[in-house]
């Protein structure tokens, strides 16, 4: 307890706040028409730093609104956005336990009370329970905190522990990208983050794999919290067991936290290919979602970190938006009251995605015949991450050029949070989906070979 107790101490101004309930309002500031530009000047003419922060636009709110706007265009093959897939027996699965709490009233429930700014008592004692079967995790429900999932998990933790802390600036250390596009703008202070480039492994048939280079990674006492996905989105990458083990031990030594996000990782959902242990302790933080699980609309995140953490962040959900939601909550506590969870994800979830990953890879081999193409070892997540070595344009502009085919993917410029400038290598990467029907897959990547063929 007493590395906990360091942390509240350690964390930035930001995060001191909320540990001791004090209120910020988060301004919401949208684009408008043109017929209300003046307006928007009115409105916005006196936003705060903090307003003016979040006015414009970041890689997430460009892939968010691609992702809206690819739905409103009938036609549109949206291989760049990351909704699950619709997999017709886990739909099913998923029908049967709404019916069931319909039935029951729980479903009414779920809907017409609030929880707790904690989340739901019943399900927090269920995973708790969960955990300590599956992995012997030491914990209770007062370890675990529910969220409006995992962006708003990592909007809290990255101003909390980074940012500035009395007269010094705590930063996150991102220790290998490409990484998730959602870190890049969620800080509330500019230059919150810092990262290291990943180390680039050549493997047989023209797949790479990225490594944590950590004869290269500068860890000091501005680091405030070392954060990683795994599996990695937008690249697949899954950290070794060793790498976790190392970048614990260099937390544990800076004192400073771990976040893992574990969106497609297991138990839940299970979207990793690779034998690989789950990994926690007092000094790390594990963040989760219903997402991936195919529950993206229910907006449940999961926390799962020491006692003192839960609490700052049960405080700071209660102050910003009261609680979090709980449907998704009494859905997947059903799903393990009924042992229903484990088999859904290791019987269904991860075979399909497999299946649907290795169906893409053989699509673009046998379309694209450069040698100038490279997959990332396809190691978990919903994503295949292309290296198009050599290609005459960036891959910004190739986007452009997809769009106005009928085809969306995510250039890779996006994915390196941390870095001042886009690389060459980031300019030569795209993420592309294979969540989406065979159809639209296979039609997707005629469209990216044909593009390609014609400025490589």
């Amino acid at each position: 307890m007493g590395s906990a107790c360091c942390h509240i101490r350690q964390m930035s101004q930001y995060g001191k706040k909320f540990y001791k309930t004090v209120a910020i309002t988060l301004n919401d500031v949208r684009n408008c028409s043109s017929d209300n530009l003046l307006l928007l000047q009115r409105k916005t003419m006196n936003l705060s730093d903090f307003g003016e922060r979040f006015r414009g636009y970041s890689g997430i709110t460009h892939l968010m609104d691609d992702l809206a706007e690819g739905l409103a265009q009938p036609g549109m093959i949206m291989l760049g956005g990351g909704n699950p897939a619709a997999i017709p027996e886990v739909i099913s699965v998923f029908e049967s336990v709404i019916d069931k709490l319909n039935k029951s009233g729980k479903l009414l429930g779920a809907l017409a009370n609030y929880d707790g700014p904690q989340g739901k008592t019943l399900f927090l004692e269920t995973l708790a329970e969960f955990f300590r079967q599956q992995y012997g995790w030491e914990i209770t429900r007062n370890n675990i905190a529910l969220t409006h999932g995992s962006q708003s998990s990592f909007y809290i933790l990255f101003n909390s522990f980074a940012g500035k802390s009395g007269a010094s600036e705590k930063r996150v250390l991102i220790p290998l990208v490409p990484e998730y596009i959602g870190y890049c703008d969620v800080g509330v202070e500019e230059g919150m983050i810092t990262s290291q480039e990943a180390r680039i492994q050549h493997l047989e048939d023209d797949f790479f794999k990225y490594q944590v280079d950590f004869d290269n990674l500068q860890v000091d006492k501005s680091v405030g919290l070392i954060c990683v996905s795994r599996p990695t989105n937008p690249s697949g990458n899954v950290l070794t067991d060793d790498e976790c083990r190392q970048l614990d031990h260099i937390a544990i030594k800076q004192d400073v936290p771990l976040l893992i996000d574990n969106a497609y990782g297991t138990p839940f959902p299970n979207i990793i290919f690779n034998q690989v242990n789950p990994f926690w302790n007092e000094n790390c933080i594990v963040c989760m979602s219903l997402s991936k699980l195919g529950l993206p609309g229910s907006r449940t995140g999961i926390v799962i970190a020491n006692e003192d953490v839960i609490r700052f962040f049960s405080n700071m959900t209660a102050i910003t938006s009261l609680a979090p939601a709980g449907l998704g909550a009494e859905i997947v506590n059903q799903l393990i009251t009924d042992n229903a969870l484990l088999p859904l994800c290791h019987d269904l979830i991860q075979p399909f995605y497999k299946r649907r990953c290795e169906q893409a890879v053989g699509l673009l081999r046998d379309a694209i015949s450069s040698p100038g193409l490279h997959i990332h070892k396809p190691e978990g997540s919903i994503f295949l991450w292309l290296w198009f070595d050599g290609l005459k344009i960036t891959t910004s502009e190739l986007y452009q050029r997809l769009k106005q085919k009928g085809l969306l993917v995510v250039p890779g410029k996006y994915f390196f949070p941390g870095q001042t400038n886009a690389s060459d290598h980031a300019e030569s990467c795209i993420r592309m989906s294979y969540a989406q029907s065979e159809q639209d897959l296979t039609r997707g990547i005629e469209i990216l070979a044909e593009e390609l063929s014609a400025c490589w």
